[in-house]
């Protein structure tokens, strides 16, 4: 029984030696797969957004995120001489919501739960993203970087900590167009026709908060649903309201058809305002096509990012490199001239830079601690747009420019202004 006993007790000794170094090595080569869409060599990573139906004007941005993830994972990195993010490789899914957000909480369940990605990323319109913000709150799943400028992912961040914004936000858009205005035609009478949702309220919101005690100014302000299949009876009552700025909250297609049923009814306003979301040379030929190139000609908006169609930018870095990249790893026979392509480039070099700050072995509760620590210039942004947030600012991009549409194209008018 001695030796017996003696022997159990050498038994465990070795034991209580080699387990620690087992266990350590088992968790060294485990521990990269233990978060979801994190292995040693691959991020996976997924968002939904409008490749179909009304917003379907949006659909190059993720084909644009796209082509800039094909081209991390193929270049070596300068520092670690690794491809992809610290030698992980980025595996992008996207998936048609047709900007239904019904449709969209179905397939953010899919990239979640079937998917498993690590996050979800510049997600697209404020109304799908508000319908799965519970399930990410709930699931401790990132999502980041939405493709929507509403005013909740800034404001709202201690209530739901796993969402983050990145855009200019709409109440602070609309406060610009006000200053824009009562600084050079005081004397306006202002016509509002908004998307009737949380996105066209957010704008308007702004607009009012920015007229303040002149809010006045404006003497009709108009909705309109996604459904609406005619325009005709708004724009028309906006005409006979004596208004003669016409100012814009509408996403990419209801922008051009706006624009067009506005001329159709006979109302020529002296002035017009779009808002940014819709300020793409796409929106504008076709609202040009639908009213007249000179009925658009001196339009107004904002501008964050670079004008990549801009002559002034022919030989910029930035558009050179975004040329390059759409040209090398985008789709075959696109047109890489659409503004939508390089907001997603745009957008994919900010998600770059926040997975590199989240760490080697990044975790989903990193990843969301990167997003309050932004501070960097994305040279695809405008010269003197900084990239910033912390603890208590949740608005990555608050700086922009005035920005005038003529004859085919949108030019910078304005000094550089802060938002928030």
């Amino acid at each position: 029984m001695k030796k017996l006993l003696l022997a159990l007790l050498g038994v465990g000794a070795a034991l209580t030696v080699s387990l620690p170094g087992a266990f350590a090595r088992t968790e060294a080569t485990q521990a990269p797969d233990a978060v979801p869409g994190i292995t040693r060599n691959s991020i996976v990573i997924g968002g939904t957004f409008p490749l179909s139906g009304i917003a379907s004007l949006y659909a190059p941005i993720p084909r644009g995120m796209e082509a800039y993830f094909n081209y991390i994972n193929a270049r070596r990195d300068k520092k670690t001489g690794q491809r992809g993010i610290y030698g992980r490789k980025i595996v992008w899914k996207f998936y048609d919501d047709g900007y239904n957000p019904g449709q969209t909480v179905q397939l953010t369940n899919k990239l979640i739960l079937d998917d498993k990605v690590f996050a979800t990323v510049g997600a697209l319109g404020t109304e799908p993203v508000l319908a799965v913000r519970p399930l990410h709150q709930r699931a401790k799943v990132p999502q980041v970087l939405v493709s929507t400028g509403a005013s909740y992912w800034g404001l709202e961040y201690k209530k739901y900590p796993w969402t983050s914004g990145w855009q200019t936000d709409y109440v602070a858009e609309g406060r610009v167009y006000a200053r824009w205005i009562l600084q050079n035609a005081p004397t306006s009478k202002i016509g509002v026709f908004y998307q009737n949702d949380d996105y066209g309220k957010d704008y308007l919101r702004g607009l009012e908060q920015g007229l303040g005690a002149r809010k006045s100014l404006i003497v009709l302000k108009l909705s309109y649903e996604l459904s609406d299949s005619s325009y005709a009876s708004q724009l028309s009552r906006l005409r006979q309201s004596g208004a003669d700025t016409l100012v814009l909250f509408t996403t990419p297609t209801p922008t051009a058809r706006a624009i067009g049923t506005a001329k159709a009814v006979g109302w020529n306003p002296k002035q017009i305002v779009i808002n940014s979301v819709s300020a793409t040379d796409q929106v504008m030929a076709g609202a040009a096509r639908a009213a007249g190139q000179d009925y658009v000609n001196g339009a107004v908006s904002t501008g964050y990012l670079k004008n990549n169609t801009n002559p002034k930018y022919r030989n910029d870095g930035a558009i050179k490199a975004y040329r390059r990249i759409m040209a090398n790893y985008g789709p075959d026979g696109i047109n890489i001239n659409n503004t939508f392509y390089y907001y997603g480039v745009a957008k994919a070099y900010d998600f770059v830079k926040l997975m590199y700050l989240a760490g080697r072995n990044p975790t989903r509760a990193s990843l969301m601690a990167a997003t309050a620590k932004m501070n960097w210039v994305n040279p695809y942004a405008l010269k003197g747009v900084r990239i910033k947030t912390s603890r208590t600012d949740r608005f990555p991009i608050d700086q922009g420019k005035v920005i005038r549409y003529n004859n085919g194209s949108w030019n910078e008018i304005s000094a550089l202004y802060k938002g928030r």
